[in-house]
């Protein structure tokens, strides 16, 4: 478990890959009982993770270089290739990532397999909003989607695409930059 101003997350491991990174109150977080045994220091893979995810929270990463092993479908392995692929600071809607993967009708779909992933932020689910730019569901949270959102965009500066006023879920969550 590491801190970051979004809260603890939980980073989980797959042999030397990594294969799940869920936050407090996550919506989809599975039993602790899954994990196998709790690592009392973050090496390997984690301590990569750990390290990464700190750059990232500065604001000095804007791409993860990680071995990831996510559990899902060939269909969930498709979205989340496609999630991988939208750049930092930018937004897609889910029609724009079901019409990638050449299934136009299938924004439901994408839908539920981005509420799926397993490896928030590292895999930027939090980068997909509605056909109308409405920021809709996210494992972690609403609020916490708008912060990621926001810090990518503050990041950027007049580069990016997104966010929701500049501080507004900052104070609403109290959480500290």
């Amino acid at each position: 478990m590491t801190g970051t101003p979004i809260g603890d997350l939980t980073l989980v491991r797959r042999g030397s890959a990594l294969s799940a990174l869920y936050m407090q109150e996550h919506r989809h977080q599975p039993d602790e009982s899954t994990f196998g045994p709790r690592e009392e220091s973050a090496t390997g893979v984690l301590g990569e993770a750990v390290r990464q995810l700190r750059e990232y929270f500065h604001g000095e990463r804007r791409t993860f270089d990680l071995p990831l092993d996510p559990t899902g479908t060939d269909f969930q392995q498709r979205v989340w290739a496609q999630l991988r692929a939208i750049p930092y600071g930018r937004t897609r809607s889910y029609g724009d990532l079901a019409r990638a993967l050449g299934s136009a009708g299938a924004s439901r779909a994408v839908g539920l397999a981005n509420g799926r992933n397993p490896i928030s932020i590292v895999v930027p689910c939090h980068r997909v909003i509605g056909a109308n730019g409405a920021m809709t569901g996210f494992g972690g949270g609403i609020e916490r989607k708008v912060w990621l959102l926001d810090h990518e965009r503050e990041t950027l500066g007049d580069e990016g695409d997104v966010g929701s006023g500049r501080g507004g879920t900052q104070q609403m969550l109290d959480l500290p930059r």
